[in-house]
């Protein structure tokens, strides 16, 4: 699959601060791409330097193969902070003074209009407006011009149940339409549904890369307990397929390649003479494994 970013080995300091420390990822044509991880893990500072607002210290990025950046900013559309728009003028009008800025999208308000949902609002103050709608009004801005990419930095923050599932469809929606989107959350629920691939940021660091399936996969743990717990820790851990056989409150946590059942576990310890008094396959869920990640 063709990447349309590629980010190389970057880096980012405010003072004593490493906000990035080497980053490097390719984000696939055609993806939502979900940059994850808690509050100060650097994603919207990586945002910000992916859209030229901030000057990494080093390392670099290429937007559609090496397309010069003048040019390649024509082709994103970005929403990287609470909307900003004029409390008292309408949809209609701060989407003209949007165009203006961007220099594009002067004749595509109705349909950006349309395709957020706010078509019969388009004369409405803007401080008439939920905070949903003035999200959606915010997504609309972004679509101006019919961008290649959108670039979101957490968009659904403070949003309430209804106005999350709206602004999560609408992105379902854009993507379908062919539009790659690029998007942080903090949120593991957001991300595992709404994108494809996923990069898990932490205080600066890369953590893990990839589709979402493979990353976010949810590990299962086998529980096992034997009357010499020490003697089947040192058995167990010569089974193929076991990666580790961890001690905890007297009973041996197993993390087992995913071919490996309980039932092949208890008939391994059969044939070395192992009794097991305990065998219990335990779901690990993702949230468990995102702590676990980011802590």
């Amino acid at each position: 699959m063709k990447a349309v970013l590629s980010i190389n080995n970057i880096s980012k300091s405010y003072g004593p601060i490493q906000a990035l420390k080497g980053v490097s990822f390719d984000v696939p044509e055609g993806s939502v791409f979900g940059i994850l991880g808690p509050n100060g893990s650097g994603k919207t500072t990586l945002l910000g330097t992916l859209l030229n607002v901030l000057q990494a210290d080093s390392g670099s990025y290429e937007w559609f193969g090496g397309m010069p950046p003048e040019a390649a900013r024509r082709q994103i559309g970005s929403l990287l902070e609470t909307p900003n728009f004029y409390h008292y003028l309408s949809a209609v009008d701060n989407l003209d003074i949007a165009a203006a800025i961007k220099q594009r999208g002067y004749d595509d308000k109705t349909r950006v209009l349309e395709k957020v949902n706010l078509l019969e609002r388009k004369d409405s103050k803007f401080q008439s407006y939920s905070l949903g709608m003035k999200q959606r009004l915010a997504i609309a801005s972004a679509l101006l011009g019919q961008p290649k990419v959108l670039v979101f930095d957490e968009p659904t923050n403070g949003l309430d149940p209804a106005g999350i599932a709206e602004i999560r469809e609408l992105i379902r929606q854009l993507n379908k339409e062919g539009n790659t989107i690029i998007m942080a959350s903090h949120l593991l629920d957001e991300v595992e549904k709404v994108c494809t691939h996923v990069a898990i940021l932490k205080r600066g660091d890369l953590l893990l890369h990839g589709p979402v399936d493979e990353v976010l996969r949810s590990e299962d743990v086998i529980e096992i307990k034997a009357a010499d717990i020490h003697t089947l820790q040192t058995i167990i851990t010569e089974m193929p397929g076991i990666r580790q056989a961890k001690l905890s409150e007297g009973t041996l946590q197993l993390a087992c390649a995913d071919t490996i059942s309980p039932q092949q576990v208890n008939e391994y310890c059969i044939s070395k003479g192992i009794v097991l008094s305990h065998l219990l396959l335990k779901k690990k869920s993702l949230e468990t494994k995102f702590m676990e990640l980011t802590n």
